[in-house]
């Protein structure tokens, strides 16, 4: 420097930012020590304990001091830290008791509430003492009395804050109780070692010095407390041991006795230094024989007796941390000692510290402590000759990001350049883990259902991502396969394979967990609690904080746990299965590596190994997982016939689909399909008819036209030349001939049904099409046997028949209700008597020879019946109509038209049956709850018939006469039938005769009341081996009749029993006597001409409350 160059000043450092102090009281008061105390405060060092686990540190600070407000005080979540006060002080120089109870007190007060309000709790009371008003008042109180007041007042549930002297105040006698061991801590003493400013000591000086302190410090405690006490506190005392240990080895690298040929003269010189620095010892430890002193003048002499005393004080601190579960820093100072181990060119005793570090490391997750350790591993490593551990941990550090690039490359080009030797052994590997070479991240199958038949080509894609630094040339990437046949030889089919596959192909592997094994999510949750800490006095809130109550689970010991490092000793499968890849370059990051193979044997194939070589050293994945198969069948040639549609509808022209799955089989030219044609199913040949062939993966091959030849027994279809495990498509047009079951019998018919019969299940199955079956068998090229399908042909129409009746005009009506989806066009509708019968005439009534029929929708057509001779007993009807698709322009083919049969019988009018009810006599209409006059007028239509002929005729003399029964019902219970409902009477067989009934009956409604109805019934006599009969005339003049209605539902009884009519067919004066038999008369022989007849009832005169029917 020159001697006109003047020195520059000193930076100053001031805060920016300061901490808030508000001040309240005595302004003036706080105005003439504000100076003083900007300028003291400063200059005073303060403790700054911070959070667990960092040392405490002395720091120095400026206070922004600010009048007080109430604006100044945060709101309820302000956590501004640049507004927030930190500190509230009171100032006051009061030494007055009455001064102080008339004004200070008040004022106290208010400002205590306010600090309350704002939930403020750091404040203080500042008491100035004034010598001059001390002189001037002689009544004045000695101060204390102010402070005991003011104490009393404000501060009685406040615990006093006293701050903790300096541990340099502490320490420099050295005689402390044990309690004040517990804050010794290395982080006090270093401090404490570096607090003298200014001041300029050699190096390892202040080593020396803190050496001794910690040392004289165990020593002083060793020797006041018994070796019990000493035990049971280590916890608080190995932070010096460690500390002592720490500084011994500094000053044994200072001084040179650490390295392998000793110390220089310069290291000489310094030892020669610092021993003179530390002077004589002591008078009161001159006699002792292990001495602080002595130790360190012994240690810093010899590098044997370096060693010695090193060794002891570094296994000393190991095993105390150990025994009080500190693994982590016993690991430390182990870690240390492998340093020094290899100074001393003796790696075999590092490996073993250094390994036991990396396990702690690796199981509490600390990445580069890790990485750190690995690298003094691998040169131990390396100076053992353990060439295989070596390039394990080689690779483990190639991959790690923890490094810079070229500490990456350095130690992948160690494992390039050991590949590229020439090997003392040919044929022999160093099988090494793949995880951190390269990591397997998907596989992708090509076809994607990973099924294949046998002499398929199959593809394997996968993707490796290389976490090495510098592109690496790899001689082959092997899967091995473990091939494994189904149980008693049984052959997947592709159909079961497809279902049970996956459709994308693409498998995704996890990502690795490397460098550390055990993840924090597999530790258990925090359990973490509220503390509260409260006054014993007033149960106020002193302190709160958060505890964790699982902290042995988080913390537990892995010392006794197996290593966490991947061994190296990876068992490398041979098999007979393998799929190869050889030349490839693996690019850092993503690489796509294609494997083909070509399925020879069916069966399972599980890809059970990846390896990599790279001359003699092999990387391998020892388990791929998710488990990744592929399947490899062999098939038998199939055909599958399937409808197209939904379901097939009978009657149209229906597109049928073959399929033909050729297998192992392959189709030649002149290979044939050879259908037996069914009676009532036709095949439709069309002459652009096509086929399709498509490989397994539906890639279309080839298409072909179809030649189909037709007999009368069987259509020949060829099929298009086609490899094997090939798939042949097309379509058919085929017809199934039109008509519905035939229906017999009165019971078929709608409106000829018995009068009680219910239609529960005709409801239920109504609205379902009719089906039919037609089987067809099938012979094919590659088969001895025939191969026989079903199709079902659902019939679109659903038809009904109903007698209808106008007195002894008949009319038959048939409807056609359309079930399918489609619309129809009807024409050309006939109904003929299959008997033909030249007496019967069936007449039309419909007149449009065509009419549509849409969906879900009905029609109806109409015949009259006329004869001109004595009807037949039976009509045989078949009912036939044109249709076709409304929807469909010309077919090239005619349809065959829809037909329906059944059969009519006893459908002659023989009766007629007039109801009429009279009011009152006097009254011009009927009213509610007056007795009425009802008049059954029963009329013969004509004489005897065939279908009179019967159990119930009986001749007399002069003519026939038949046993009919009547019964008058109401189920609409508008009528009340009083008297007798029913009766037995006895009709001659003779046109017109006639018999009357008469009974009672009342409206118990008001309105157009519907008729009561009337029903007949044959009177059978009962069939019975009882030699005792019961006369008929009996039967009739007997009240309480009883009878049997045969093939006919039971009426109510309860209705019945309450109008006076059939009583219980049980009853004990009939018991055990045979009981007649009723047979209902068809619908088409009795005609009720009053049927649809409306009464007038009106309303009583006395009714209050009206009640009227509506029909």
């Amino acid at each position: 420097m020159d001697a006109s160059e003047e020195p520059l000043p000193p930076v100053i450092y001031t805060m920016e930012n300061k901490p808030i102090v508000t001040c309240a009281g005595d302004q003036n008061l706080f105005t003439s020590v504000y100076p003083t105390l900007s300028q003291q405060l400063p200059r005073e060092p303060m403790e700054w304990r911070r959070s667990y686990g960092r040392a405490p540190k002395m720091i120095h600070l400026e206070s922004n001091f600010v009048q007080f407000k109430e604006e100044l005080l945060p709101k309820e979540g302000n956590k501004a830290l640049l507004t927030f006060p930190f500190l509230h002080i009171y100032w006051t120089e009061c030494c007055d008791t009455e001064v102080y109870k008339a004004t200070v007190k008040d004022d106290l007060t208010k400002w205590q509430n306010v600090l309350k309000a704002h939930s403020s709790v750091d404040w203080l009371i500042v008491i100035v003492e004034n010598d001059a008003k001390k002189k001037n008042k002689t009544n004045i109180l000695p101060r204390t009395s102010i402070v005991d007041k003011i104490r009393n007042d404000f501060c009685n549930k406040q615990s006093d804050r006293r701050s903790l002297p300096l541990f340099s105040r502490c320490c420099s006698s050295l005689r402390m109780p044990w309690c004040s061991t517990t804050s010794w801590t290395p982080s006090s003493l270093s401090m404490w070692s570096t607090s003298g400013p200014g001041v300029s000591v050699p190096p390892g000086a202040l080593d020396c010095w803190v050496f001794l302190s910690c040392l004289e410090v165990l020593q002083r405690i060793e020797g006041c407390c018994d070796r019990a006490q000493i035990d049971s506190n280590i916890a608080h005392t190995v932070g010096l041991w460690s500390y002592a240990t720490e500084k011994l080895k500094s000053l044994g690298y200072l001084c040179g006795l650490v390295s392998e040929k000793g110390p220089n003269s310069e290291d000489l010189n310094r030892t020669v230094d610092l021993l003179a620095g530390l002077g004589a010892e002591r008078p009161e430890t001159a006699n002792t024989a292990q001495s602080p002193y002595k130790k360190l003048k012994e240690a810093l002499s010899s590098v044997e007796a370096f060693e010695k005393h090193y060794l002891d004080l570094s296994h000393a601190t190991i095993e105390m941390y150990t025994s009080i579960g500190r693994i982590r820093s016993a690991k430390f100072v182990g870690k240390d000692l492998a340093e020094f181990y290899m100074r001393k060119k003796a790696p075999q005793k590092a490996e073993i510290y250094l390994q036991g570090a990396l396990k702690n490391y690796l199981a509490e997750g600390w990445a580069l402590p890790i990485t750190h350790t690995r690298k003094q591993l691998a040169e131990c490593q390396k100076h053992l000759g353990q060439i295989e551990n070596y390039l394990q941990t080689s690779s483990l550090l190639a991959s790690d990001h923890h490094l810079t690039e070229e500490e990456r490359k350095h130690f992948c080009q160690e494992i390039l350049d050991f590949a590229s030797q020439p090997s003392d052994n040919p044929g022999h590997k160093i099988v090494l883990p793949m995880q951190s070479f390269a990591q397997l991240r998907d596989l992708h199958f090509d076809p994607s259902n990973a099924v294949v038949h046998v002499g398929g080509v199959l593809c394997i894609e996968i993707t490796m991502y290389s976490q090495m630094p510098v592109p690496v040339h790899v001689e082959q990437i092997v899967v091995n396969v473990h091939f494994s046949i189904e149980k008693n030889n049984y052959r997947k089919t592709a159909e079961w394979l497809t279902k049970h596959k996956t459709s994308n192909g693409i498998i995704n592997f996890p990502p690795e967990t490397a460098p550390f094994p055990v993840s924090q999510n597999s530790l258990p949750a925090l359990e973490l609690y509220e503390m509260f800490e409260r006054s014993p006095s007033d149960n106020s809130l002193n302190t709160t904080g958060i505890i964790c109550r699982n902290v042995h689970m988080l913390l537990r010991r892995q010392e006794s746990s197996s290593s966490l490092e991947m061994p190296s000793g990876v068992a490398l499968e041979e098999g007979a299965h393998v799929l190869r890849c050889s030349h490839v370059t693996l690019e850092p990051g993503a690489n796509q590596i294609t494997f083909r193979t070509q399925a020879k044997e069916p069966g399972t194939y599980t890809l059970r190994q990846l390896c990599a070589s790279v001359g003699s050293v092999w990387f391998v994945l020892p388990h791929i997982y998710p488990i990744v198969q592929y399947d490899v069948y062999s098939q038998e040639p199939q055909l599958h016939v399937e409808p197209l549609a939904d379901s097939l509808l009978a009657g149209i022209p229906q597109k049928v689909k073959f399929t033909v799955t050729t297998g192992h089989y392959t189709i030649k030219n002149g290979d044939s399909l050879q259908l037996s044609n069914a009676e009532a199913m036709l095949i439709l040949c069309q002459a652009e008819s096509r086929a399709m062939v498509y490989s397994n993966t539906r890639e279309q091959s080839s298409d072909a036209a179809l030649r189909i030849q037709s007999s009368d027994k069987v259509t020949s279809i060829s099929l298009p030349v086609a490899p094997a495990y090939h798939v042949i498509e097309f379509e058919l047009e085929v017809l199934s001939l039109p008509s519905a079951p035939a229906l017999g019998g009165e019971s078929d018919m709608l409106g000829m049904a018995e009068p009680h019969r219910k239609h529960k299940d005709k409801q239920k199955t109504g609205h379902c099409m009719v089906t039919t079956d037609h089987k067809v068998s099938i012979d094919c090229p590659w088969s001895i046997y025939s191969t026989v399908i079903a199709l079902t042909f659902s019939v679109p129409f659903r038809t009904t028949h109903a007698l209808l009746s106008s007195g002894t005009r008949k009319y038959v009506q048939v409807c056609v209700q359309n079930l399918s989806e489609l619309d129809f066009q009807l024409s050309d509708s006939y109904l003929v008597d299959t008997s033909d019968s030249t007496d019967l005439q069936l007449v039309p009534l419909n007149t449009q020879s065509q009419q549509p029929i849409y969906s879900k929708q009905s029609v109806f057509f109409v015949w009259e019946l006329k004869w001109t001779e004595e009807p037949p007993p039976s009509l045989h009807c078949r009912f036939s109509v044109g249709f076709s698709p409304a929807s469909e322009e010309q077919l090239s083919i005619s349809l065959k038209p829809y037909t329906y049969e059944f059969k009519v019988e006893n459908f002659f009018t023989l009766y007629n049956v007039k109801a009429e009810i009279f009011p009152p006599s006097g009254m011009e209409y009927c009213r509610t709850g007056s007795l009425c006059s009802l008049e059954v007028l029963i009329t013969r239509l004509s004489d005897l018939l065939e279908v009179d002929k019967d159990e119930a005729l009986t001749e007399s003399d002069e003519h026939f006469s038949t046993k009919l029964m009547y019964e008058v019902v109401d189920n609409s219970s508008n009528w009340a039938v009083c008297g007798k409902s029913c009766g037995v009477i006895s009709m001659p067989v003779a046109a017109r005769a006639t018999h009357r009934v008469h009974m009672e009956v009342m409206p118990l409604f008001a309105g157009y009341l519907p008729l009561p109805d009337v029903r007949l019934f044959k009177y059978l006599p009962h069939h019975s081996a009882h030699s005792s009969q019961l006369d008929a005339d009996s039967w009739i003049e007997n009240d309480s009749l009883s009878v049997d209605k045969h093939g006919d539902d039971q009426p109510d009884s309860s209705s019945l029993k309450s109008r006076g009519s059939v009583h219980s067919a049980c009853s004990s004066e009939h018991k055990g006597l045979p009981m007649p038999r009723l047979q209902a008369l068809p619908a088409g022989q009795v005609f009720n001409s009053s049927s649809g007849t409306q009464v007038l009832v009106i309303p009583s005169q006395d009714d209050h409350v009206l009640e009227v029917s509506v029909t």
